[in-house]
């Protein structure tokens, strides 16, 4: 149960004034659900604004804050696809276009009635020939003075939000702060000189506190080294059975390829975890092409021998079937038993598989989300495999875990290579194994960056391709153009882009994308897969999970849109056969330093742990870090440089308390208790014993 003294933090935003049902769907947008949030959603950056008596004290790129009369508004000819302005005078005949886009321009017609003076805040711009503001902040003419004089915070906002209203919703939930004991470690308090967590937080949003910051990102990062380390002394603690293979299985395994030193040695590590009672807790970190699937296998294999059931969990239904149809063809002369769950199961077919696992007569179970709901109950499961780890929660894992009669075993793995740095921030509860080494007889993927300018010599290459008898992937970065937004109008979609490629190759052409039904999309993929469709048009659905060694091909359009973890992971759904694959990178006219350097190092390796480390240099972070995804808590607090800065420490605090205190029972153990409630790893109290 969550502390009483946090019960105003985690009160609705509703009980602020001024939200009610409207107010609180765009708060939602951006995860403002509860005082909690609001109170911790710090600014992006801070401008210092100076107020100005007319536009002829201001300079071009200044934040300027200055009262303005509206004189006309000026909605677009086309709505929806130009600015809407609202021409305004100062108080000596300056004009100045303030300029919206998109719905913003409601708030404009309703706060700027022509003839009636206004106080705007905004950079000060050009468009042309006339002084412009775009998207200017509406201020308040009381506090018009008082902005002038400090840096005012810029606050990210949604669609029907403004500065001044988030602002003072902040201001609301930081009155409602209680006072709480202080859950860091004495001397490393004194150390850094940081403020009480009350003041980090009020400090924060008052101006580029870096003290204030790093406190409250140190917070984080602790919740989450204390979680994680529960996680690990919880899975120790738990009575788990020992799993030992008589090998029965695994010497009728007769495999296509010679499994790599890596694999070998991962193998290994795994059937010595699975031998000991305390259930094991793994990571298999395996680069594009690394054979994860088999190491699975093997491991699934030792439970089945040892007469338990094994799992494998999957974030797609593309995944999961992928993963079914080339573990039931590797398993095949073992005659175990591999079956299929996922949503679209219904009726007599799930009933079957349910009653398969119930009586043992299913070994190993393959599927979505659907394989830890409530209605499926295993006879007796031994092992779970996690695939694409990051793409679950540590409570979703758990959920699955409490399938078995006794702890079962966890082997997650992940196709997404992770900068060690970062490894402990996300895996601090596993034990970690690497398959660095790619199977023999694989070929180096031929990469080249092509402009975008020669969009016919690529698809001439396409042609040749295909006549040549072999198939190929076109990926686009999004499904169909936008009006309107941040998109610009000649950016390729993907049911353009195979509009335009059926025309030329008829139905040689299939097309799959995340708005297709699910049907739909399995139907194309199995053209595809058989070799009846030569060419297959995708977003990045197929980004993981595809396998077709005919495939040999790959044009990634727009290549500059994605990231490099996201390009190496697209790489590799080529490469996969004998043959010689290319993977040709169409960019865009206009290319940033990153954008270059990003494309450059695709072309030089296909080393998917030292794309890591420099999409970590290049993006800061970005989803390497995390996103908010099937309800696991991202960092919110803790940037790039916080986690790298302040980790070690973090965690060796989290270290002592668990191991010094145990059930975190000490006065300060108590004040940490309420630090995994208040960054939400609640599920990490759940695990303490009595907790």
């Amino acid at each position: 149960m969550r502390p009483e003294i946090l019960n105003p933090l985690f009160a609705e935003t509703r009980t602020l004034d001024g939200v009610g049902p409207k107010m609180a769907k765009p708060l939602a947008k951006l995860g403002l659900e509860r005082v909690r949030d609001v109170a911790y959603h710090l600014p992006e950056r801070f401008v210092a604004r100076r107020a100005i008596a007319n536009l002829d004290d201001g300079a071009e790129g200044e934040q300027i804050i200055v009262a303005l009369t509206p004189t006309e508004h000026r909605a677009p000819y086309n709505p929806g696809r130009g600015p809407y302005r609202v021409l305004a005078q100062d108080e000596i005949g300056n004009i100045c276009a303030l300029t919206y886009f998109g719905r913003a321009s409601y708030s404009a017609k309703k706060q700027l009635p022509v003839g009636e003076k206004r106080w705007v805040a905004g950079r000060l711009d050009r468009y042309g020939d006339m002084l412009q503001i775009v998207h200017p902040d509406h201020v308040e003419e009381d506090s018009a003075a008082h902005l002038a004089r400090m840096n005012e915070p810029v606050y990210a906002l949604s669609e029907g939000l403004t500065q001044p209203r988030v602002a003072s919703l902040i201001s609301q939930a930081l009155e409602r702060l209680p006072e709480l004991p202080e859950w860091i470690e004495p001397g490393q308090f004194e150390r850094e000189g940081w403020p009480q967590w009350r003041d980090a937080l009020h400090l924060a949003h008052k101006d580029d506190n870096r003290s204030a910051r790093d406190r409250l990102a140190y917070d984080e990062l602790l919740a989450n080294s204390l979680a994680l380390l529960l996680v690990k002394a919880d899975s120790r603690r738990r009575r788990g059975q020992a799993l030992v293979g008589d090998r029965a299985l695994r010497d009728r395994l007769d495999l296509p390829f010679e499994m790599t030193g890596a694999q070998r040695r991962s193998i290994s590590e795994i059937e010595g975890d699975l031998q000991q009672e305390a259930p094991m807790l793994r990571l298999l970190q395996g680069d594009v092409g690394a054979g994860k699937t088999v190491v699975a296998l093997e491991a699934m294999l030792i439970a089945v021998e040892a007469g338990k059931q094994a799992a494998m969990l999957a974030p797609t239904e593309i995944l999961a079937r992928q993963h079914f149809e080339t573990l039931r063809a590797m398993a095949a002369p073992t005659g175990v038993e591999i079956a299929l769950l996922t949503g679209r199961a219904k009726g007599r077919e799930r009933e079957g598989i349910l009653l398969g696992l119930l009586d043992g007569s299913i070994d190993i179970l393959v599927g979505t989300h659907s394989i830890f709901q409530d209605t499926v109950s295993y006879r007796d499961l031994g092992l779970v495999v996690i695939d694409e780890q990051h793409r679950f929660g540590v409570a979703q894992r758990l959920a699955l875990a409490a399938k078995g009669r006794r702890a079962p075993h966890t082997l997650a793995m992940t196709a997404t290579p992770i900068p060690r740095s970062l490894t402990l921030a996300q895996y601090g509860e596993m034990d970690v194994c690497r398959l660095d080494e790619l199977p023999p007889g694989r070929q180096a993927i031929d990469t080249r960056v092509v402009p975008q300018d020669r969009m016919e010599d690529v698809v001439a290459a396409v042609e040749r391709h295909l006549a040549g008898g072999q198939q190929a992937y076109w990926v686009c970065p999004m499904v169909r153009e936008t009006n309107g937004g941040f998109e610009s109008d000649d950016i390729a979609a993907a049911e353009a882009r195979y509009a335009a490629l059926k025309e030329r190759f008829g139905d040689a052409v299939t097309m799959v994308h995340g708005q297709l039904t699910p049907d739909v999309k399995d139907a194309n993929m199995a053209r595809f897969a058989a070799g009846d469709a030569k060419l297959l048009v995708a977003t990045t659905v197929i980004e993981v999970g595809v396998d077709v060694p005919s495939a040999t091909l790959m044009v990634i359009e727009q290549a500059e849109r994605f990231g490099l973890a996201q390009l190496h992971q697209l790489r590799g759904r080529v490469g996969r056969g004998s043959e010689k694959s290319v993977c040709l990178l169409l960019r865009g006219g206009e290319l940033s330093e990153t954008g270059r350097k990003r494309l450059a190092l695709m072309r030089e390796t296909q080393d998917g742990f030292r794309i890591a480390e420099e999409d970590l240099e290049l993006r800061g972070g970005g989803e390497l870090l995390g996103t908010r995804q099937s309800g696991e808590a991202a960092f919110r607090i803790a940037d790039l440089d916080q986690v790298q800065r302040l980790l070690p420490a973090a965690h060796a605090d989290a270290r002592l308390l668990i191991d010094r205190d145990g059930g975190l029972t000490s006065e300060r153990g108590e004040a940490a208790r309420i630090l995994l409630y208040l960054f939400e790893r609640d599920w990490g109290v759940q695990l303490l014993r009595g907790g």
